[in-house]
């Protein structure tokens, strides 16, 4: 497993998962990924959401902690939900097994991978160099934060389609998603090219994950 920089917020409150479900891209109703847009559909994170009892713990990559927090108080509207900040009381790991995991990690299955939470009183160290992660995204076409998944990019431009349910009700950015679904026009997709790639979003050893525009 790999560390990766990731925010976590714990969620506690009335109605959680309904709460989610009404902002982000995919189907809500336990633990999964899912992906915040704004109004014009372009990305703020994709956050796994990990049910903890009666909370909800999201976590979320890269440097867009303070952006997704604004957004998600921002539609709060009066419900009695509080969101506090424990990233730094935690590690992020996210890896394709669970082996030799603490016992007292939490341990999600998400899109990106299997994603293991262990509180920083635990020793726990990478198994997988930073060259593991990125060869390893790139094997599997997998979008990461800061690299192909920016706020410049909708989810369909940057891999992250999967996380677009196809069946769901409003949700924000929902409306510019299902236009152009139903028009099969995205403007930019994520693909796999072999090296040398120029304007690649993330370098392998053989092949890139890369940007490029629709034709």
């Amino acid at each position: 497993m790999h560390q990766v920089k990731a925010y976590i917020l714990l969620m506690q409150g009335e109605n959680l998962l309904p709460f989610l479900d009404g902002l982000s891209s995919n189907l809500v109703d336990g633990p999964c990924t899912t992906v915040f847009t704004d109004r014009a559909a372009k990305v703020i994170d994709a956050c796994e959401v990990i049910v903890l009892g009666d909370n909800v713990a999201l976590v979320g990559y890269g440097d867009v902690k303070e952006r997704l927090s604004r957004h998600l108080l921002e539609h709060r509207l009066g419900q009695n939900i509080e969101i506090r900040d424990i990233s730094d009381l935690n590690k992020v790991f996210i890896g394709n097994s669970i082996d030799n995991v603490p016992s007292t990690a939490t341990v999600h299955q998400g899109w990106f991978g299997t994603v293991c939470i262990v509180g920083n009183d635990v020793e726990f160290v990478s198994t997988w160099s930073k060259e593991d992660w990125l060869e390893h995204r790139v094997t599997h076409a997998i979008p990461f934060a800061g690299h192909e998944i920016t706020s410049k990019h909708h989810p369909f431009a940057c891999g992250l389609g999967p996380l677009v349910h196809g069946n769901k009700g409003c949700y924000i950015g929902q409306e510019v998603l299902v236009r152009m679904r139903s028009r099969g026009k995205f403007g930019h997709r994520m693909v796999v090219k072999e090296n040398p790639a120029p304007g690649a979003t993330t370098v392998g050893k053989t092949h890139s994950l890369c940007i490029v525009r629709d034709q």
